[in-house]
């Protein structure tokens, strides 16, 4: 089966914003997170590997095809859900997924009649083909998405921020659609939701600033920070200082107090409490760095 191999890619605007700084990720069949806070390039990731802008350096390789060289071979073979997409709301669900179906290429009617048929199976939208797109809700316009990105049998799926704004029902449905999918394909799940990665992918990137912080398995980057996450309820007023001692990588509210997780390499003592570490606490780590010198001690 095909990997999608990037090496090396670099994307700065002409406002100085340095969106992708040399960044290399291997990407195997089967459900891969980018995890990243807003600002951080995933986005632009996405859209450079489905083809809708050029990096200034870099390459992207799907098995054998250069991608950024081969731009409508490979989109031939790529779903792409984006953040945000527009539909026609006065037009059914089928009319409009039989419509793009014709753009993809599906131009035999029969051919055609039977994969929009499959497809609103699959997303659980046949009941509500006639309907107009302008009813649906959230979670359905999210499933037509889906639809209309598989259309082509695609080896490559790229959806970005796909659960934002869902309620849990659609979204442990948009999961298990996502999941099946998976099987047999490179789905790139974009997301600042950390639980959707911890749930859905056995791989996973972390991604802040342009810059691949960490690559690997998220079970085992939880395993990797087992008891090195510690907690304490802290006066919201002594924040400051406990910054400075130490690498705080999370703070709440919580009954008018502040809860703080810190990452230390060993017990802090001063009434801190080992916590069980999830991929939040990976997550945090890694974006806000790992303890200086000075906290160490």
């Amino acid at each position: 089966m095909d990997t999608l191999t990037i090496t090396g890619l670099s994307k700065t605007y002409g406002n100085g914003v340095h969106a992708l700084s040399d960044v290399s990720l291997t990407i195997p069949v089967g459900m891969f997170g980018l995890l990243g806070p807003n600002g951080a390039g995933k986005s632009t990731l996405m859209r450079t590997i489905a083809t809708l802008q050029d990096p200034d350096k870099g390459t992207i390789m799907l098995g054998e095809t250069d991608l950024l060289k081969n731009k409508q071979q490979v989109r031939s073979k790529l779903g792409y859900l984006p953040q945000e997409f527009g539909l026609y709301p006065r037009v059914s669900a089928e009319v409009l997924l039989n419509h793009l179906a014709v753009l993809k290429g599906i131009t035999n009617r029969k051919e055609r009649t039977a994969v929009v048929k499959a497809l609103l199976h699959k997303t659980n939208l046949y009941e509500k083909r006639k309907k107009n797109l302008g009813t649906f809700s959230g979670g359905m316009k999210q499933r037509f998405g889906i639809a209309q990105a598989l259309l082509s049998n695609p080896r490559l799926l790229i959806v970005d921020e796909p659960t934002a704004g869902l309620d849990p029902t659609e979204r442990n449905r948009f999961h298990n659609l996502l999941c099946e999918v998976g099987n047999e394909t490179i789905v790139i799940l974009s997301t600042h939701i950390v639980e959707d990665v911890k749930e859905l992918c056995s791989n996973m990137a972390i991604i802040s600033n342009g810059k691949v912080l960490l690559t690997g398995n998220p079970l085992q980057a939880i395993e990797d920070i087992k008891g090195k996450v510690f907690s304490k309820a802290i006066p919201k007023s002594q924040l400051g200082t406990y910054k400075d001692k130490h690498t705080v990588i999370a703070e709440r509210l919580f009954q008018g107090n502040t809860v703080i997780h810190i990452f230390s390499n060993s017990n802090p003592g001063d009434g801190f409490r080992p916590v069980e570490a999830d991929l939040s606490d990976v997550y945090f780590t890694r974006i806000f760095g790992q303890p200086t010198p000075a906290q160490k001690q």
